[in-house]
């Protein structure tokens, strides 16, 4: 049994909502939760493969130039190494997890310091290590560009839409200001790493990727070989945030060592490694227009961005991608650069686009509040649009107001400071902030196998089988819910395979797509084995009722194994975007609050407290959604405070290439921080009517921060990470 359904047109049925399990939406565990805090989940680096090596990488020590020597006799004649390999095939480089090509460059072409330029593969992995730490070579530098407001540029985004110039001109309020980020690293807690054992001409790679259904297109790609040759097996994953959206150097360096050696090789990136060669989420400089009428309509708006990547890459960070829908302006400029750098191949990371640009566009907001002496809540009240206000497509859902209202009750808005500096607690100066979220929706094509029958011991139990990937959020536990309340079974007898590309084909995990996506096609397979359920009992679907393993239809009641009679039912269930991706404008919404106290002395800022409230369709799981949030806030307060990659200007390298100095937000950075899921249902976006959730968090959060560091300061931080040297600077004397 097959059913697909394309989404064009809404999806008005709201089955899940007729359901009487009672486990969608509930805060429950997660399956796989008992198996990664007893150690026993299998990441990529655990697999017990017999007899295998270990490859280490040997990086680009120049950032633009020519190898002419390599010395691997040298290191091919140490202790323990097998091997030192050389090949363009693994110099790729890493892919958005959505194509099937990337480009290749020659093996002794170097675009950036850090570049994988060799394999040095051994016996153990001390071995690998030692002879990639002793593998000489001779180049040929040539400059490179590592300053991106020099660098040359190529046009991305240009639009454009009346007049705004003479809107700023004109209006009664302005801000035109310009805002840096800088670039970050996704930094998840696994690093890297593939083990790959060929058998013939089939290859098996067990790995740490968001999207195998991509990923082994691209992998087959970088091999030069039959997609149908390779499977990926990819269970557990230790965190991705874009950066394991594509492939990544190391597992087609594992592939082809694999091949030569015919034993099974493993390459794990160091962390440096880590930060070297894979994404980058690029710098930013951005200008922001805001002009306003005296009543405090926006007349206009304006983003206009810098980014940065390497010469040929087609990625391009989309920093305006809220701000053509978000605020009404009839006048308005969007458009984005693209600075040629010699630096490490930029990408998607967490939340790419919103979750840099909407923090600055919240900050510009907040200075217009400001400058009209309006709250900053009743400004952006005021300029939501009745329609998308380029397009004029209409909103399929949008609860914007909605959690602004929730935020700002739970926080206690109507009681914050109103005037910058003027609320003190001996040394500590306390201020308030607010900022929006919102991030693009979507879905991706997405199918997945659904199989009831009865397990040895004669239990009835559904079993979901796809290729989609849980990276920490939760997808174990959603479509195990999503099929045990279609089907009237507890989680106990449910269970979710997944990462395994021998399965039907899901989105993947990457663009919030996944529980949409991947759980409309568990729902939908689950639509078809209860039809096959009421072809039994002689029913109508509507009359049907599952619970605890017992059908229910008028005056008949049957146990659901009964109905089985011995035979197991199976059904495939598709989903794939339609007209409603383009016949409405869809986005997740919310909004944040946040308490900071600011040393007067120091420049030292604490975040005391934070709300965020969210509005993302129907919620699957109130747990994994809020666990969700908390990380996009957690995120939102490191891009406000600590984090930032810092490039070399001599030579682009990383300078803090690891967890030591590149400072992610650790438990003490981060309070209590309260989450609130607001009730939606969003028809337009998928047969569940959920909504992405996992990126939204993230989408605004920071610039709430940097908002509420005003609010006790009167210090305006537009350089991102606002470190203590950026306040203290601009801080009057201690008394």
């Amino acid at each position: 049994m097959n059913k697909t359904v394309t989404m064009d047109a809404p999806a008005t049925e709201r089955r899940l909502d007729d359901m009487v399990q009672g486990l969608v939406g509930k805060p429950l565990d997660r399956p796989d939760g008992p198996r990664k805090v007893t150690g026993t989940a299998t990441y990529a680096h655990e697999w017990n493969l017999a007899g295998r090596a270990y490859g280490v990488f040997v990086p680009a020590p120049f950032a633009r130039g020519t190898i002419t020597s390599l010395d691997t006799e040298a290191v091919e004649a140490m202790d323990g190494v097998l091997r030192v390999i050389t090949d363009a095939r693994f110099l790729r480089n890493p892919a958005q997890g959505t194509a099937n090509e990337a480009p290749i460059q020659g093996w002794d072409d170097v675009h950036y310091m850090g570049q994988p330029v060799a394999l040095v593969v051994a016996e153990s992995f001390e071995a690998a290590r030692h002879g990639a730490q002793n593998l000489s070579m001779t180049w040929e530098a040539r400059d490179a560009t590592l300053d991106p407001d020099t660098a040359p540029t190529d046009a991305g985004e240009d639009f454009a839409q009346g007049d705004l110039d003479a809107a700023m001109k004109n209006a009664h309020a302005s801000v035109d200001a310009t805002y840096r980020t800088p670039g970050h690293n996704s930094a998840a807690m696994e690093p890297h790493c593939s083990a790959a054992v060929w058998h013939g001409d089939e290859l098996t790679l067990y790995g740490s990727y968001q999207m195998v259904n991509f990923n082994v297109n691209e992998l087959a790609d970088a091999l030069g070989i039959d997609a149908e040759k390779v499977h990926m097996r990819v269970p557990y994953v230790g965190g991705g945030f874009g950066s394991k959206l594509g492939i990544a150097p190391e597992a087609v360096a594992a592939a082809i060592a694999a091949k030569e050696l015919d034993r099974p090789v493993v390459v794990a990136l160091s962390r440096p490694q880590v930060f070297e060669a894979t994404m980058r989420r690029s710098e930013t400089r951005q200008r922001l227009r805001l002009a306003a009428d005296a009543d405090g309509r926006l007349t206009g708006i304006g983003h206009e961005a810098l980014v940065s990547n390497l010469t040929g890459e087609e990625f391009s960070e989309p920093v305006t991608q809220s701000t053509h829908f978000l605020y009404a302006g009839k006048h308005r400029k969007l458009a984005i650069d693209i600075a040629r750098l010699n630096r490490t191949c930029a990408g998607s990371v967490r939340a790419p686009g919103e979750a840099v640009g909407m923090p600055t566009l919240e900050n510009a907001m907040d200075e217009l509040a400001e400058k009209l002496g309006i709250d900053p809540i009743e400004l952006r009240k005021r300029n939501l649009p009745d329609c998308h206000p380029e397009s004029g497509l209409p909103y399929s859902s949008r609860k914007y107001a909605e959690a602004m209202d929730a935020g700002a009750k739970a926080f206690g808005w109507d009681q914050r400071n109103r005037t910058p500096g003027a609320r003190r607690e001996g040394e500590w100066l306390i201020g308030h902030g607010m900022a929006g979220a919102s991030r693009v929706n979507m879905i991706g094509p997405a199918s997945a196998r659904v199989t009831l029958d009865l397990d040895d011991a004669g239990q009835l139990r559904a079993t979901v089988e796809t290729d989609m990937t849980d990276i920490g959020t939760g997808t174990y536990a959603i479509l195990s819910q999503i099929a045990g309340e279609m089907l009237g079974l507890p989680m106990d007898r449910v269970t979710a395979r997944l990462g395994n590309s021998d399965h039907p084909s899901g989105s993947g995990s990457g663009g919030s797509i996944g529980a949409s996506s991947t759980g409309s096609a568990v729902f939908l397979a689950c639509e078809d084995l209860r039809a096959a359920i009421c072809a039994r009992l002689g029913c109508d679907e509507g009359e049907l009722t599952l619970k605890d393993g017992t059908a229910t239809a008028g005056n008949v009641r049957r146990a659901l194994g009964d109905i089985l009679d011995g035979e197991a039912l199976s059904a495939t269930g598709t989903v794939q975007p339609g007209d409603t991706a383009s016949d409405v404008s869809q986005a997740s919404y919310g909004a944040y609050f946040c308490e900071v106290a600011v040393n007067a002395v120091t420049g030292e800022t604490r975040v005391r407290r934070m709300t965020g409230a969210f509005g993302a369709g129907r919620i699957l799981n109130a747990k994994t959604a809020t666990s969700q949030c908390y990380g996009g806030m957690t995120w939102g307060i490191g891009m406000a405070l600590t984090e930032e990659l810092i490039h070399d200007a001599r030579d682009g390298h990383i300078v803090n290439a690891d967890l030591a100095e590149y400072h992610v937000p650790v438990n003490l950075d981060v309070p209590q921080l309260d989450v609130i899921l607001l009730d939606e249902r969003d028809d337009w976006a998928c047969p569940i009517q959920t909504k992405g959730i996992g990126e939204l968090g993230f989408c605004g959060a920071a610039g709430a921060v940097l908002n509420a560091i005003y609010n006790a300061t009167g210090v305006r931080v537009r350089h991102y990470p606002a470190t203590l040297d950026k306040i203290i600077a601009e801080l009057p004397e201690p008394d």
